[in-house]
């Protein structure tokens, strides 16, 4: 009889561990990783192409060098930290849903902040002034070093918070997901390549307010999705209650029928319309009381 419930259990076991580690749309998945990196590495792209338009506008051809070796070593580090992520997120079990929980919430907190900065960024002339500024010491100091630690730094900081989306969304679809994770990772790279040899070869100018625009645009729903998804995987933990209400549930989309879920997407997306409604608010308040 033993046997027998133990045999049970275990059927059970296998039942719900199908269904909570049940994966969303495969388009959704590989969609979600060709946007993650494409931005990301988009960005990466745009600000060594400004680094070294200015290098070659003051004419310090030899510390162009300098700037790639900054790019190159920030890849080498970038993928030093996604097998050193890959080593510490190999849980199982609760550890695994915790693991997952606190991820995501992180990269949705991040993803709101990177909104913020990319939609502060999204007229030209801000973004033109933001590279200047930060190039200005180096140019006027001749420290091609400088000019290598800032195209490491820029470039290593989207390759950061590419290994942290990447092993939220690895850590949510599980292996089944795998696959779709690697083909959007895969097409994201194609069209990198693509539009980095024309930017760089070529001189073709990417439209930046468009971008930023549109780029802020999906991180938001990206934070939007990760917060409810982050909560979900903690209840699944057992670490925050789950009290169920009458409510669809998306699951490419972050959306679970419980209050806590929904009380973080409604947080993330209040944010969201703040960082919109901002300029706004603050055209209004500078206008003379008639």
């Amino acid at each position: 009889e033993i046997a027998t419930q133990v045999a049970a259990i275990g059927q059970s076991l296998d039942e719900v561990e199908r269904a909570l580690g049940a994966p969303g749309s495969r388009t959704a998945t590989a969609l979600s990783a060709f946007l993650i990196l494409f931005r990301e590495g988009l960005e990466a792209i745009l600000v060594v192409a400004a680094v070294l338009a200015l290098v070659l506008r003051s004419g310090q051809r030899e510390a162009v060098r300098y700037v790639h070796l900054g790019w190159a070593g920030a890849l080498v580090a970038g993928a030093l930290t996604w097998f050193a992520a890959r080593a510490l997120v190999d849980v199982s079990g609760a550890a695994r849903e915790v693991t997952e929980g606190v991820s995501a919430l992180l990269a949705s907190a991040i993803l709101l902040y990177v909104g913020f900065w990319l939609h502060g960024k999204s007229h030209a002339q801000a973004w033109n002034a933001f590279i200047s500024r930060h190039l200005k010491g180096a140019m006027t100091s001749r420290a091609v070093w400088a000019l290598a630690g800032v195209s490491f730094l820029a470039v290593y900081h989207e390759a950061f918070e590419t290994v942290l989306f990447y092993e939220t969304l690895w850590a949510q679809e599980g292996e089944a997901g795998g696959g779709s994770i690697v083909l959007g990772f895969a097409a994201a790279l194609v069209a990198l390549l693509v539009v980095g040899v024309a930017i760089f070869r070529y001189g073709m100018r990417l439209p930046i307010g468009p971008f930023f625009a549109i780029s802020a645009l999906l991180m938001a729903i990206l934070a939007v999705v990760f917060a409810g998804q982050g909560i979900a995987a903690l209840q699944e933990a057992g670490v925050v209650d789950a009290s169920v209400v009458a409510f669809p549930r998306i699951e490419w989309l972050g959306i679970h029928p419980t209050a806590q879920t929904l009380a973080a997407q409604a947080v993330a997306l209040a944010v969201v319309v703040a960082i919109y409604a901002r300029p706004w608010l603050s055209r209004r308040l500078a206008r003379p009381v008639a």
